[in-house]
């Protein structure tokens, strides 16, 4: 997304995560791409240098199915089991894509390198944890789909083959501060794979399988574009019916100034440190963790002005990859797993809670777990994307989804988020964290059957970025989200997560507020 029992390290695999270390200096991707090289590999270039070009070319990343989606009736007495070990499957491709990066002369040499050596050992790993998944369903009684054994198996991807670059037109539908967008829209796969070299580090030019970054993991070159050069996409709202609830309410949770961070994900991965494999900001609760739990939430306290509101709002980092280096970049989930970079606080950070077109809402539970987003877009597809990045003094006009915006002169960076606004009136979870909850219909605003309107959380996230500057196929100064390191920092990856914590009967108020029509805080 840890484990709390770690299996032995074969010397093999500590290699490769110690060469992931490399990242953490600030150095390109040649430094991880060498580091196994320059110990134990001679580097042929005599007899390969073209070879290394090609081969690298081949391979970006590993694609693996993404076993926690499938997961969609999973025993409440299973589930943390099942967490853990979803977690672990997340573990097991981190450490395969550091032993793809640190590896790469030793691919040149042997084609059948990456499946005999990465990609099959993954998959007896991922077997066996998927079998130990089975076991916890069927011990209380759950039953489980003999079809997701067929998961173990991963593939490679070239980096032509990843989400990144395309100019997106017509991005799926607006909402509100950037809208949802259920299908990503539509993707030109103009510029998915850069050629040449990356020269952004310091000194040390490089990229590794065409993805670029100070890390060597993304973002690439395609993954940026002048919004100026965008054409407009933003589509209409759906119409207010005449029992619209047309409110507002806004709370003032801060910008994380006090850098309150960690790599958990207590959603998708509790009890697992390090779940998330990337950095998070914290407002609102100031004591979500791993091990935070419905029984500590309301001891967590707020960075909020409503201190009636200890909801979580948390959402990956942002960061400059210039080269320089965080207090994270030796550490899992920063610098050890390719998040590189200065770490940007966002100049603001704007939450909101806004109506349906179609109707009343009721006030959302307590404790309800919402997940907007896909982390894993560029293995996954863009199914779930819900990712919009934008500039100031543009966000009406152009969304983008799978590209990250370079902004004109005195124009900041935008990511927005609308999440889903129908919940299934029962439950504050699901298995795979997704069927809980819904987007209604895009033309109408009407929830599907069964679901109830709740308070649509909107998040607007303001960044002072100096534009990255895109010449001869490589990017200066790149930005990029921090995430999973085989995603590569693709912009589609974009996620946010909320935990709905209330108290003093805010929720109800706050549902009220918007019914009523007016504007709150």
């Amino acid at each position: 997304m840890g484990r709390n029992t770690r299996k032995r390290r074969t010397p093999l695999a500590t290699k490769a995560i110690a060469a992931s270390a490399a990242l953490a200096l600030g150095g390109g991707g040649l430094i991880w791409a060498n580091f196994y090289a320059s110990a134990h590999e001679p580097d042929h270039q005599t007899w390969g240098g073209n070879q290394t070009k090609a081969a690298t070319a081949q391979v970006a990343t590993i694609s693996c199915p993404d076993v926690g989606q499938k997961l969609t009736n999973v025993p409440n007495a299973a589930r943390q089991g099942v967490a853990t070990e979803l977690a672990n499957l997340d573990k097991q491709i981190t450490e395969a894509y550091a032993r793809l990066a640190s590896t790469r002369n030793a691919q040149t040499r042997d084609t059948s390198f990456v499946q005999n050596a990465i990609v099959g050992p993954l998959k007896e790993k991922r077997a066996a944890t998927i079998d130990r998944i089975r076991i916890d369903i069927q011990r209380v009684g759950g039953s489980f789909d003999d079809a997701l054994r067929q998961l173990a198996a991963c593939t490679t991807q070239a980096a032509n083959q990843t989400n990144a670059g395309g100019q997106q037109n017509n991005g799926g539908q607006q909402n509100n501060t950037g809208g949802q967008q259920q299908n990503g829209g539509q993707q030109n796969n103009t510029g998915g794979q850069q050629q040449g070299q990356n020269g952004q580090q310091q000194g040390n030019n490089g990229q590794q399988g065409n993805v670029g970054g100070q890390a060597g993991n993304g973002p690439a070159a395609a993954d940026f574009v002048d919004i100026t050069k965008v054409a407009p996409n933003v589509q209409g709202k759906p119409r207010k019916s005449a029992t619209a609830s047309t409110g507002t309410f806004t709370t003032r949770c801060g910008v994380n100034a006090n850098k309150n961070h960690n790599t958990d994900n207590v959603i998708v991965a509790p009890g697992v440190t390090n779940g998330a494999h990337h950095l998070h900001d914290y407002v609102g609760n100031q004591k979500i963790d791993a091990f935070a739990s419905n029984n500590t939430f309301l001891q967590g306290g707020t960075s909020c002005q409503n201190r009636s509101d200890l909801s979580s709002y948390y959402w990956p980092v942002v960061r400059v990859q210039d080269g320089s280096q965080d207090f994270d970049q030796n550490k899992d989930g920063g610098g050890k797993e390719g998040n590189v970079g200065k770490i940007l606080t966002p100049a603001q950070a704007q939450i909101k809670y806004v109506g349906s077109p179609a109707g009343k809402v009721v006030a959302m539970p307590q404790f309800l777990r919402i997940i907007t987003g896909d982390a894993k877009t560029t293995t996954n597809g863009l199914a779930n994307a819900n990712a919009h990045w934008s500039c100031t003094g543009f966000e009406n006009k152009v969304q983008l989804t799978q590209q990250y915006p370079i902004c004109p002169q005195g124009s900041k960076v935008v990511r927005t988020f609308a999440f889903q606004n129908c919940w299934d009136g029962q439950n504050t979870d699901s298995a795979n964290h997704r069927t809980h909850v819904a987007f209604p219909d895009p033309a109408s605003g009407v929830c599907p059957n069964g679901f109830k309107a709740i308070p649509q959380l909107t998040m607007r996230l303001v960044y002072d970025i100096t534009p990255p500057v895109v010449q001869n196929g490589q990017v200066k100064n790149a930005y990029a989200v921090d995430g999973f390191p085989e995603q590569l920092h693709k912009a589609a990856t974009d996620h946010d997560d909320f935990i709905s914590i209330t108290k003093n009967g805010l929720a109800n108020r706050i549902a009220d507020c918007l019914n009523r029509g007016q504007n709150c805080s």
